[in-house]
């Protein structure tokens, strides 16, 4: 898991043993056996290697490519939820996972927003009225 997790980061980020190797401090042979599972890296370079490839410690050591559908580790920061179904009336719900780290309760307004090249998002509306408000500022004292 680590090793494939290690390789597929590094090949995502267009990044070659030596260029890893670099960033963490080590040879590029001291990477081509973590990536073949030869040997394992401690602690300290394990942290390194999450930094240099933007993602968590427990996701590069952890992480099952069915966690993401099958598409491997996300970025730090990124997440894939899952698949929802929309029901009759447009209702989805939002996977417990994804309102746990957003802190979503229920009875909180959400704003839609959309865009026909990327799609819908949603964000809390207390966040959009802030980020409005600070336009709106922002215009005023152009003017």
């Amino acid at each position: 898991m680590f090793s494939e997790n290690l390789v597929q980061m590094r090949k995502l980020l267009s990044m070659t043993q030596e260029d890893l190797a670099e960033k963490v401090g080590v040879t590029r042979q001291t990477v081509a056996k973590w990536e073949s599972g030869e040997s394992w890296p401690d602690l300290e370079k394990s942290k390194l290697l999450a930094d240099a490839l933007g993602v968590s410690l427990d996701e590069l050591a952890n992480h099952e490519p069915e966690d993401n559908l099958g598409l491997g580790l996300a970025p730090k920061g990124k997440h894939l939820f899952g698949i929802v179904t929309v029901g009759d009336k447009g209702q989805i719900v939002i996977p417990a996972k994804a309102r746990k780290l957003f802190d979503i309760l229920p009875g909180e307004n959400l704003v839609v927003l959309g865009d026909e090249n990327q799609g819908i998002a949603l964000i809390k509306e207390e966040h959009f009225l802030s980020m409005a408000n600070m336009i709106n500022k922002l215009n005023g004292t152009k003017k």
